[in-house]
């Protein structure tokens, strides 16, 4: 078999994974429809942005769904990684191939046409991703006027920035005229620091919504309890059970980043999170299932079976 740098890498990463992560199993029922609200394809067809910051080995469609069956989700949401800039090509071809039990979460900037961003969504794009120190490709000041064109097509902004930029940005934010969801928590590493209360103050608005997704990201503890991140996720469900949904990062890019790099998790460990976060069956539903339903516009009469 023909070695390339990609492959190499993710060889790398995947011995990396830590030994007490070998071989979990989910350890409760995932129900029928459950969704991956959050993962990302790189696929060799189509060219990385020569200035893309992170460039991880490649992670296709093929791959992904040997990722769902494992974990026993049935739906997804491809979210458009800075790998690929404003080019959505890739994106568009995931949808292509995954059908309807899947929703994607693009790049655009100001200057995207009313047309393309209609051909997005018939396809099943259903935001605009808006993420801070790794390219750049939307600037704050684009914010506010790409809601405004996305709000008649029932979209929303999805944000992820560091941490003091999401405080900076708090009351642009909850000025949106569309839904806001914060990726990976918001990055809080607890139930106190300043983004945890940004992102509370957007949850208790009911304007936001956040991913509790990403607790190996920010240091908020070790595997497999990420005591930090779980408070946060914790606080965030308590206070806005309906407005929380659980995505796994696959195939978490920050894991080859030459800066400060993180251990590659184990996803059915990031799953397996959800029976301490929420501990009831009816609550797990809701987050994994009827959420991302109402949010992604899946269609609960057509709720696919558990993988």
């Amino acid at each position: 078999m023909r070695l390339n740098r990609r492959t190499v890498v993710a060889g790398m990463a995947l011995a990396a994974t830590p030994a007490f992560a070998k071989d979990p199993k989910v350890t409760f029922a995932v129900p029928d429809g459950a969704c991956d609200s959050h993962h990302h394809i790189y696929d060799p067809r189509f060219p990385y942005n020569p200035k893309a910051v992170l460039t991880p080995p490649y992670a296709t469609v093929a791959d992904y769904k040997v990722l769902q069956k494992k974990l026993g989700t049935s739906r997804n949401v491809m979210v458009q990684p800075s790998t690929y800039g404003t080019d959505n090509s890739c994106l568009l071809d995931v949808l292509a191939q995954m059908g309807e039990n899947t929703r994607a979460v693009c790049v655009v900037n100001s200057a995207v046409t009313d047309a393309e961003l209609k051909r997005l969504h018939a396809a099943g794009t259903r935001g605009v991703r808006v993420q801070f120190g790794l390219g750049n490709p939307v600037g704050a000041d684009e914010v506010m006027p790409l809601a405004k064109r996305i709000a008649a097509l029932g979209w929303h902004i999805q944000c992820n920035m560091p941490p003091e930029q999401l405080v900076q940005m708090e009351q642009v934010l909850l000025g949106l005229p569309v839904p806001v969801i914060i990726d990976h928590l918001g990055r809080a590493v607890d139930d106190k620091g300043p983004q945890y209360v940004t992102v509370r103050k957007l949850l208790d608005s009911g304007h936001g919504w956040v991913k509790v997704s990403g607790a190996y990201l920010y240091g908020g503890g070790t595997p497999p309890d990420y005591a930090g991140a779980s408070a946060a996720a914790m606080g965030y469900i308590k206070a806005a059970p309906e407005r929380c949904v659980w995505g796994s990062d696959w195939p978490h890019p920050d894991a080859t980043k030459k800066l400060n790099p993180v251990a590659v998790p184990d996803d059915v460990t990031l799953l397996n999170l959800m029976a301490r976060w929420a501990p009831d069956a009816k609550l797990r539903h809701r987050i994994l299932v009827e959420n991302p339903e109402k949010f992604y516009g899946f269609d609960p009469k057509k709720r696919p079976k558990s993988n």
